[in-house]
């Protein structure tokens, strides 16, 4: 069995321990982790290899935020709020969202992330710092075996810009707060209780304009007292992370690679910095 059939097994059974009848899942996304939409139960399953995952602190956070009124995707409340192991997998169950358009006009975007980060200043949980993410993919661009492919000069390159980029937004001295981590438009549900934030498993310590890094110029324009040389600085840093992650080793996002070369082109191309729907836009084509 792959391990998406074995992960799909793992999540439809523990639904069924639960009382959820889930005789059909439909991957909705597949990378890091696993979302599925068990039927007829009408669920979401998350689910990621144990060890692989931060899913005890997304658990914990979508219920401190939900209690403050964050815009975010709720757990499953037809059974326990908590982390299921199944066959070397964890499980985490959510409410099923119906899309009610692909995209969330700019405006209603800030008004959102201003909202969620508004709710993230009354939590108070522990959680990693930004530095702890610039870390994990110096680590990734670092040690051949875990990015093999990526070559020698673009190696040098990489990790001498997540360095020297991780040392410039430091020293500005920012005010950090609990942060999204990566509220990319993948991330952002358009629902009939508006937009939605969902996968809490980035979230970390940080200036908001490392959140808004991850968001097109139009949701910026919009979003109250941000500091635009720091959103620069931040904006380069993660096209350096997201590089790196698409060189690593068992990366499964589609057109990973060819991503990957054109982060590391928009790096070397110098300012203006791109966001990331940019530089898809431009693999896209005309």
């Amino acid at each position: 069995m792959t391990d998406i059939t074995r992960a799909i097994a793992a999540a439809t059974s523990v639904a069924a321990s639960l009382d959820l009848p889930a005789d059909n899942a439909l991957v909705l996304h597949s990378s890091n982790r696993l979302a599925l939409r068990l039927t007829p139960c009408d669920v979401l399953a998350r689910v990621a290899p144990v060890g692989q995952e931060d899913a005890h602190l997304e658990v914990e956070l979508a219920q401190r935020l939900a209690q403050v009124g964050c815009p975010t995707g709720l757990l499953e409340p037809r059974v326990d709020p908590r982390v299921y192991s199944r066959d070397g997998f964890t499980v985490t169950l959510w409410s099923y969202y119906e899309p009610v358009a692909p995209h969330t006009a700019p405006l209603d975007y800030a008004k959102a992330l201003e909202r969620l980060h508004a709710g993230m200043r009354k939590v108070d949980v522990p959680s990693p710092r930004f530095t702890d993410r610039i870390a994990q993919a110096q680590d990734v661009v670092a040690d051949p075996e875990l990015s093999p492919e990526l070559d020698g000069t673009d190696r040098v390159f990489l990790s001498s810009r997540l360095a020297s980029l991780r040392r410039t937004v430091e020293d500005r001295g920012a005010v950090e707060q609990l942060l999204h981590g990566e509220p990319h438009p993948g991330n952002l549900l358009n629902t009939e209780h508006g937009p939605l934030f969902i996968d809490l498993e980035t979230c970390c310590r940080g200036p908001v304009e490392f959140d808004l890094a991850h968001v097109t110029e139009a949701v910026c324009e919009h979003y109250p007292n941000l500091d635009r040389g720091l959103l620069d600085e931040c904006r380069q840093l993660v096209l350096a992370m997201v590089a790196a992650w698409r060189w690593e080793l068992g990366d499964r996002l589609p057109g990973g690679r060819r991503f990957g070369e054109e982060l590391l082109r928009s790096l070397r191309d110098g300012p203006p910095w791109p966001t990331l729907d940019t530089v898809t836009r431009r693999l896209d084509g005309p």
